[in-house]
């Protein structure tokens, strides 16, 4: 008996850490809590090395910090930071004087006033002017990815770069442990063989021990000579490419960038890069050279991670959601929202405004889709009409709210890119820019078949198993 009073105490004390740990967000503790009753002792080991949260290990914290305080002082004479007085000349942004409070209160994401902007709707697109770029780039190209896995495209883009580097351009390149877990060693050992620099972030074996394994660098950039950024949910793989035969036709939105928003683009880069390499900036005046751009385009780039006190981009979402008075647009691979975004919209509805949402017919992984198809029997109750994506996988990550914001990024309507990845968003506050993404917006729409809340209400006893099991685990998708 006494093994098994061992057993019950070790059992409680597991309980309570987790319900301590995660008073703050209870439905993380209560999924984790589930695990721990299913798994004893391996649920919590899982806990202990997955689900610690990366703002209480200080030493990290500090070291971000640091970096974003290095990164304030690079001299950026000639870029054209807004203030608010310069904002709210324009008349759609008079009344928004909360939300560009906001955004003007995010540290070290400044809104810029001189940008072109490119908007593009397919991963080809992006690739096929990105490596035309980079074939003239002549001092630099950064790029940071998520996934880049050893294919086609992939190969397309190492060779480049590899001669690229011999000629005598830096590149530097970033990619994550976990996404690129299955490109193997030696595809990069090419890339550092040929002069490139190359780190990984948080190779898994290191983040698992260090129990930062859960936390990843999600965000996509690419830099060229200081002059060219592209930013958006495409990765680097061939199936952005529409070549996995499941999902068919890929669907995302990529943004080129040209003016001072590459600054502050290239600012996110080097403070990844010296976080993962611990190198120096380099030259700084080549790093960041003077521009010709001068379209009135206002671009923020606003960059969010678990090394700072802030959910940027959950709290730009919130604050554009409730100063929607028209319509909400929101394009979504995976769509599992924090409760203030879910009644941030649902509000939304309710007072008239037109929500909709698309989110894929096809999924890429079946407990997330379960546990974005759990929220939507409440949205169509409200008002807020939902599609399902037809033409192939819905990737692009997308907002529009009327005609004074858009953002396009690396961010999912999610929990994970809200508290867990390192994720980086462009917001737009031109009606141009605007109502171009809302086109885009519309015509997925046209590609795409709503859910009825008569049909959806109707739907099998499994269908809601599935869904309950997904909103359960939706705190740690």
């Amino acid at each position: 008996m006494m093994w098994l009073s061992f057993a019950l105490i070790l059992f409680i004390f597991q309980m309570a850490t987790i319900l301590l740990a995660e008073f703050r967000r209870p439905s993380k503790g209560i999924a984790w809590l589930f695990i721990l009753f299913m798994f004893p002792l391996i649920g919590f080991l899982m806990y202990y090395f997955l689900a610690q949260d990366y703002r209480q290990r200080s030493k990290v914290r500090r070291r971000g910090l640091a970096l974003q305080e290095q990164a304030q002082r690079w001299s950026l004479p000639q870029g054209n930071v807004l203030e608010t007085a310069d904002l709210l000349v324009d008349p759609l942004l008079q009344p928004q004087k909360r939300l560009i409070g906001l955004l003007q209160s995010f540290p070290d994401a400044n809104i810029t006033g001189h940008n072109d902007v490119l908007l593009m709707s397919s991963a080809a697109e992006a690739y096929e002017r990105m490596l035309r770029e980079i074939e003239l780039a002549e001092h630099h190209v950064h790029l940071l990815y998520y996934i880049w896995n050893d294919d086609e495209i992939g190969r397309t883009y190492q060779q480049l770069l590899m001669r690229k580097a011999r000629e005598g351009v830096e590149i530097r390149i970033i990619h994550d442990g976990i996404g690129t877990y299955t490109t193997s060693n030696a595809f990069w050992d090419e890339l550092r063989a040929a002069g490139a620099q190359v780190h990984c972030f948080l190779p898994v074996f290191i983040a698992f021990f260090d129990k930062r394994i859960n936390y990843r660098n999600h965000r996509k950039i690419t830099v060229i000579d200081g002059k060219i950024g592209y930013i958006g949910g495409a990765n680097i793989g061939d199936e952005y490419l529409g070549k996995n035969k499941k999902l068919g036709f890929w669907r995302d939105t990529c943004v080129r960038l040209q003016g001072d928003s590459v600054y502050e683009l290239q600012r996110s880069f080097l403070r990844d890069w010296q976080f993962v390499s611990g190198q120096q900036s380099g030259d700084i005046p080549k790093l960041f050279p003077s521009h010709s751009v001068t379209t009135a385009g206002r671009v923020q780039i606003v960059p969010s991670g678990p090394d700072t006190d802030w959910d940027s981009i959950l709290e730009m979402f919130f604050a554009a959601f409730v100063s929607a008075n028209e319509r909400i647009y929101i394009t979504t691979p995976y769509f599992i929202p924090d409760r203030s975004i879910l009644m941030a919209l649902v509000t939304a509805a309710l007072s008239g405004v037109d929500v909709r949402i698309v989110i894929p017919g096809v999924a890429d992984s079946r407990i997330p889709m379960w546990a974005s198809l759990s929220y939507i029997e409440e949205m169509l109750q409200a008002g807020i009409r939902v599609y399902r994506y037809n033409k192939g996988f819905m990737h692009a990550k997308t907002v529009v709210v009327d005609q004074h914001f858009a953002s396009i990024g690396t961010a999912n309507l999610d929990l994970r890119s809200f508290y867990s990845n390192f994720e980086i968003n462009a917001a737009f506050l031109d009606a141009e820019v605007v109502n171009r993404l809302a086109e885009d917006i519309l015509r997925d729409v046209s590609d795409s078949s709503e859910v009825n809340l008569g049909t959806f209400i109707t739907r099998s006893r499994l269908s809601k198993v599935q869904e309950a099991v997904g909103h359960l685990f939706a705190p740690l998708l």
